[in-house]
């Protein structure tokens, strides 16, 4: 797009007999080739607008690969407690008070041949009913007693609140057929 422009321009002229002035009027024509103004301003923000685009669309690319990443691996959560000093928990077991228990006789040994499947079929069926006979009596089922059958013989755990209470239970428990002895190990508290 060529523009046209008037261009005036004074010249003096000197002879050697006179002096004048000549004013020179001549029509400037320029050419398109240049760029306006507002076509490079153009061009600048279009380069600028390209180069966020590219810059978002890498960000979010790297954004997408990290989540996929936390996505693999499992989540850890770390929890800090505060720096306090919490105070010592102290378990205090009640002196155990042994009575001697008279020993066991056993007037006919088991054959050599007698394996320890037969004693293990014995501890399953006086198990059975050592806790046949806690779970019947309405007194002993509600104390929460534990009774474990090794050899014939009967580990009690658990707490009560008098000793009668814990004389009770074992006497229910060497009333059981096949009991050879009992630990009673039952707190009072």
């Amino acid at each position: 797009m060529a523009e046209r422009e008037a261009e005036h321009r004074r010249i003096v002229v000197e002879t050697p007999g006179e002096r004048r002035e000549v004013e020179h009027t001549e029509a400037v024509r320029h050419s398109g080739n240049g760029v306006s103004g507002a076509a490079l301003a153009a061009i600048v923000v279009g380069v600028i607008a390209l180069a966020a685009i590219l810059i978002l669309f890498m960000m979010n690319q790297q954004q997408a690969t990290n989540d996929n990443l936390a996505a693999q691996q499992p989540s850890t959560t770390i929890v800090q407690q505060p720096a306090q000093q919490q105070p010592p928990v102290i378990v205090q077991q009640p002196a155990t008070t042994t009575t001697t228990q008279p020993p066991v006789i056993i007037n006919n040994p088991a054959p050599a041949g007698a394996s320890g499947a037969t004693s293990a079929n014995d501890d399953a069926t006086v198990q059975t009913a050592v806790d046949k006979k806690l779970s019947d009596d309405t007194t002993l089922s509600s104390l929460g007693i534990t009774a474990t059958v090794m050899d014939g013989k009967v580990t009690l755990m658990g707490m009560v609140k008098t000793t009668a209470l814990k004389a009770q239970v074992e006497r229910a428990v060497r009333s059981v057929k096949g009991v050879k002895s009992i630990d009673n190990q039952i707190s009072i508290g």
